[in-house]
């Protein structure tokens, strides 16, 4: 990925739109590329709940797509400040309490929906982490509704409330702190 493209695509955007930058750093981490940003004022490059960082963040993806005109839209997360930082490490504790529910009741439990990215945080912290070995991730849903279902490996094993197949119904809570979730 031509990090350099990303770089001075970005400033130009930020210099537009006169949004403050006094510095980014991109890093590669596996498929992903963070676009880390510095800014004396990152509520605005931040916007409410996201809504502008994540604007710039598809325009930087369909830019980087075209221009090297590449097949798929490339993984870019844009962060300013560590917000999106604090959104992952929220959505991993959220799972990680979740799954202590599924061991202690031995049921399916239905995260609240979520966006792709974030899904994708929950499958691959459930999967890389050994303390959680004995639980699984699917998911579940369409468009808006899709979420992860967290399960335990064997549930043969576990006392559950559902026939093994049956369909679960959505789990939206107010209070499960997924509801501000911005990509």
């Amino acid at each position: 990925m031509d990090t350099a493209l990303i770089e001075s695509t970005l400033q130009e955007l930020l210099t537009q739109l006169e949004l403050p930058c006094n510095g980014i750093t991109i890093t590669e981490e596996g498929d992903i590329v963070r676009v880390d940003m510095d800014s004396p004022q990152a509520n605005k490059i931040i916007g409410w709940h996201g809504e502008t960082l994540n604007s710039l963040q598809h325009l930087i993806k369909a830019i980087i797509r075209s221009h090297e005109k590449l097949e798929r839209s490339p993984f870019i997360v844009l962060d300013v400040d560590g917000y999106r930082r604090v959104q992952e490490d929220k959505v991993r504790k959220i799972a990680e309490q979740k799954a202590d529910f599924v061991r202690r009741t031995g049921t399916r439990v239905a995260l609240a929906p979520m966006s792709p990215y974030f899904r994708r945080i929950v499958h691959l912290h459930i999967a890389a982490t050994p303390s959680l070995a004995d639980l699984t991730t699917e998911s579940t849903g369409e468009g808006d509704y899709r979420q992860i279902v967290l399960r335990l490996k064997d549930e043969s094993a576990a006392r559950t409330n559902t026939e093994v197949g049956e369909e679960l119904s959505p789990v939206i809570e107010d209070e499960d702190g997924l509801e501000n979730l911005d990509i």
